[in-house]
């Protein structure tokens, strides 16, 4: 069997307009998907890993909201937010950018997302 190359914008392409008609089906029922994005400080790389996953969700009609917290932000702090975010019945989805301050247990914080919420989950 012969190689086939393959675009990567192609296929992202095509994975944004089924993605667009599954939420407008949604959208028909009265859901409105939600993504709530935790982002904590202004690392460069985070800062642009968020603001695309945010164009994407537009893009596909989704509802997202990225919640900045200040670099300096307490653990309890960015416990807080997750639990509100787990919460709002706004949000199906919750994603918290790493890296977090160091004094922050990513593992705690990513642990404490819901089950039912963790975007990572359907990630992995």
């Amino acid at each position: 069997m012969p190689a086939r190359i393959i675009s990567g914008k192609e296929v992202a392409a095509s994975i944004r307009e089924e993605l667009k008609e599954r939420v407008a089906r949604l959208k028909e029922k009265g859901v409105v998907p939600g993504l709530g994005v935790v982002l904590v400080g202004e690392d460069p790389a985070s800062v642009s890993y968020v603001t695309a996953k945010a164009k994407g969700a537009e893009e596909i009609g989704m509802f997202e909201e990225t919640v900045r917290l200040p670099a300096e932000s307490s653990e309890e702090e960015i416990l807080k937010t997750v639990d509100r975010l787990n919460r709002d019945p706004r949000f199906h989805g919750v994603l918290v950018q790493l890296p977090l301050p160091k004094w922050v247990n990513p593992d705690k914080v990513i642990n404490f997302i819901s089950p039912e919420k963790d975007v990572m989950v359907f990630i992995r």
